[in-house]
């Protein structure tokens, strides 16, 4: 059983990595917005489920801290994402540049 718990994500994770050998050429922009959105929708899912719940359910049993930290590091967590957003420069799809211009990671990250 443990060594079948083992095996089920090893082999969603080598078959998910497996795509880029598949994916070789420019992919569809729609079919990018979807499996951008799929993936962003489970790891949010994944946080919830994973980190929330459980806090929010100790919280209603009378713990306080153990929904407080969890709820502090997810809202840190989205500002640091935004926060990286803002400063590194980056290109959207329809060539508009994005990202703070002038500093040191202008010239480390090049925009394509």
């Amino acid at each position: 059983m443990i060594t079948l718990c083992i095996l089920i994500p090893l082999l969603g994770t080598t078959l998910g990595s497996a795509m880029v050998f598949f994916l070789k050429k420019e992919i569809n922009p729609r079919l990018q917005k979807v499996l951008l959105g799929f993936a962003s929708g489970v790891m949010i899912a994944a946080s919830i489920w994973s980190l929330l719940q459980p806090a929010i359910n100790s919280f209603e049993k009378g713990d306080f801290r153990m929904w407080l930290y969890p709820a502090i590091g997810f809202i840190f967590g989205v500002g640091f994402m935004l926060l990286l957003d803002y400063l590194v420069p980056h290109m959207h799809m329809n060539n508009e540049e994005e990202g703070v211009r002038k500093n040191k990671l202008s010239k480390t990250f090049k925009c394509y």
